[in-house]
């Protein structure tokens, strides 16, 4: 199970409005390109997005389904993956002070990909975790404006805020 965390320099509510616009998904999830809403009103339970996934010359069409949504806290997909199966990605935002700490939870779900499941497969989406996190940061970070709070620099312990560095 690949569990990563990052700490963004930005509110729950921030990091929230990029999570809950469906049309950013492929500017912060690592491997879709071009989104089409297929069902419901994202991020509402059942609503589907669809994507194509590039791998070289390999061109696969996926889609994502919100499987459970708390509004403001927590959002459950289940990423489809045609014959490979599929995932449940779970992103949880909890307050850290006035910033967010992000926690993304990914594992196999259905489908030859739980059964193909080692350590380097777990450590590549610890990598594509990672990448991701880092771009969600730039995006909420930079979208903040006003809600985008760095540590008070007087704070015991604290370091210099500079977007895109909040890494847990």
């Amino acid at each position: 199970m690949a569990v990563r965390h990052r700490l963004i320099q930005a509110t729950p509510d921030a990091v929230w409005d990029v999570l809950a616009d469906g049309d950013l998904y492929v500017e912060w999830v690592v491997g879709p390109s071009e989104v089409t809403p297929r069902a419901g009103q994202w991020p509402q339970v059942g609503a589907t997005i669809a994507y194509e996934v590039r791998l070289g010359p390999l061109r696969l069409n996926n889609e994502s389904v919100v499987r459970r949504c708390v509004p403001g806290s927590e959002l459950e997909l289940e990423a489809k993956a045609g014959r490979l199966g599929t995932a449940r990605i779970a992103v949880e935002l909890r307050p850290w002070g006035e910033q967010c700490l992000v926690i993304v939870d990914e594992h196999p779900l259905r489908g030859p990909g739980g059964l193909l499941h080692n350590v380097g497969v777990e450590a590549l989406i610890q990598v594509r975790h990672r990448a991701m996190l880092a771009r969600l940061a730039k995006l909420c970070e930079s979208a903040a404006g006003e809600r985008c709070r760095p540590d008070p620099s007087e704070a015991t312990g604290s370091v210099e805020y500079r977007p895109g560095t909040g890494r847990a």
